[in-house]
């Protein structure tokens, strides 16, 4: 899934400060699952946006509404009919949410929410680790199922640097070397052999050379 993390307070509130009718919104997909933009934090957010402009010596109006997701044209029409209302709008999705809703509503004055941060997982309650890059060409098959391009520091494909130690990555203590990983996967697979087939260097342009990427399903376009 995509995780993001909400923006500073001040930060957004900066942002909006000199608009008196204020509209959040938010998503019910990935944002959701990370407790960063559903329902529950679209209303503490309102509620804060409106002590922030007490303590400033304003007054504002600030609606709520949390959209099934930010990234499907169907979902961001929901708000037709009340997004000329409004003199700001505030997207708590992911960094497509505010574009699609920009896109769609010319005149709205649209500001992000959130910062998204990465593709990846919950390891654990309350933190998600990278997983995915999104570099467009999946060879995770190659590496016993992890992926050295999102998860090597150097995005190495012919095995780990000089400079992991113990398991660790000599960026910092706290990440695993993949490629410590990897090696011991296939080890205990038996299939370390492997690992001796030489990779070409990565070719991106899958990913963003050459511009936005678009993919398109033809049995699926009207």
């Amino acid at each position: 899934m995509i995780v993001a993390e909400q923006k500073p307070l001040m930060e957004i509130w900066e942002m909006v400060k000199d608009y008196k009718k204020i509209l959040v919104i938010g998503c019910k997909g990935c944002v959701t699952v990370c407790n960063v933009g559903g329902a529950k934090e679209v209303g503490i957010l309102a509620s804060s946006l409106k002590i922030a402009a007490k303590k400033n010596g304003s007054l504002i109006e600030v609606g709520e509404v949390t959209l099934e997701r930010q990234c499907d044209p169907e979902y961001v029409d929901e708000v037709k009919d009340i997004i000329p209302d409004y003199d700001a709008v505030i997207s708590i999705a992911c960094g497509v949410g505010p574009q699609f809703l920009s896109e769609r509503y010319p005149s709205a004055r649209v500001f992000p929410g959130v910062n998204t941060k990465f593709m990846g997982g919950a390891v654990e309650h309350g933190i998600w680790s990278e997983r995915c890059a999104g570099c467009g060409t999946c060879v995770v098959h190659y590496f016993g199922g992890l992926c050295p391009i999102a998860r090597c520091s150097k995005s190495l494909l012919n095995g780990p640097c000089g400079g992991s130690s113990g398991g660790k990555c000599e960026i910092s203590k706290e990440v695993d070397c993949v490629w410590d990983m990897i090696v011991k996967k296939l080890t205990s697979q038996g299939r370390l052999d492997e690992l001796m087939t030489f990779r070409p260097p990565k070719d991106w342009t899958t990913a963003r050379d050459g511009g936005p990427r678009r993919m398109i399903r033809e049995e699926l376009v009207k």
